[in-house]
């Protein structure tokens, strides 16, 4: 990762969090061949992002939307949910359990990726994020690509097995088949996640490092 020489970003990042969560292209109209049969499971899928938001909340865990633009390059990210919470959108019922609150950031990504020519990169390393917890959709597409650039930056990913979700079960089961073996990824319920715990033991092994490293530079100095 690059560089991170202040943590503030110029005071529009305040936040400062081991763990961000991140819900990949799930403000989604669904107005594709396909969509209609995986809406049941995306709604599902919602409802657990949501209670899992919830409880990034309380823990000051941020929550990122990474989007993609949906070729709507005129567009920003609040017109896109809005068009997503129109009435007839097939995609409605999913949008609305994961309506964006004021103090969640967004990426917006022309492709797959949400790492590829975005400032999601950025982001994360003035957040000081070490880990990412993937959730949204497609499993096998936007979220397998997505936690394979995370995974060549060397960050931790978890997935949500309940928080993603791709367009037939065989394509979800394989995806996450493949990131669990090639990625290293921990494939885990989103009930089974302990986001307190993990954001402790990544803060307590960040100060570790850091005094190791303050001891260092005091021998150094010696």
């Amino acid at each position: 990762m690059p560089p991170r020489p202040n943590t503030d970003l110029h005071g529009n990042a305040p936040d400062s969090s081991p763990v961000a969560l991140l819900i990949i292209d799930a403000i989604n109209d669904l107005e594709f061949d396909g969509a209609a049969g995986m809406l049941s499971r995306a709604i599902r899928m919602a409802r657990c992002i949501a209670r899992l938001k919830a409880k990034a909340s309380t823990l000051r865990i941020p929550t990122i939307y990474v989007n993609d633009n949906f070729g709507r390059w005129r567009s920003d990210f609040h017109r896109i949910v809005a068009h997503c919470l129109e009435d007839g959108i097939r995609g409605r019922p999913v949008v609305e359990h994961l309506v964006p609150h004021e103090t969640d950031y967004f990426v917006l990504k022309p492709k797959h990726s949400g790492f590829y020519n975005t400032t999601l990169d950025l982001l994360l390393g003035y957040l000081q994020t070490e880990t990412v917890v993937l959730t949204g959709m497609a499993t096998d597409v936007c979220v397998l690509f997505t936690a394979a650039d995370a995974y060549m930056r060397d960050l931790r990913v978890i997935v949500p097995s309940d928080c993603v979700t791709a367009l037939t079960p065989a394509a979800h089961r394989t995806a996450l088949a493949q990131m669990r073996t090639v990625l290293k990824a921990d494939v885990v319920t989103s009930a089974s996640l302990d986001l307190a715990r993990l954001g402790r033991s990544r803060r307590q092994a960040r100060g570790s490092r850091s005094a190791r490293e303050r001891k260092r530079r005091a021998d150094v100095r010696r």
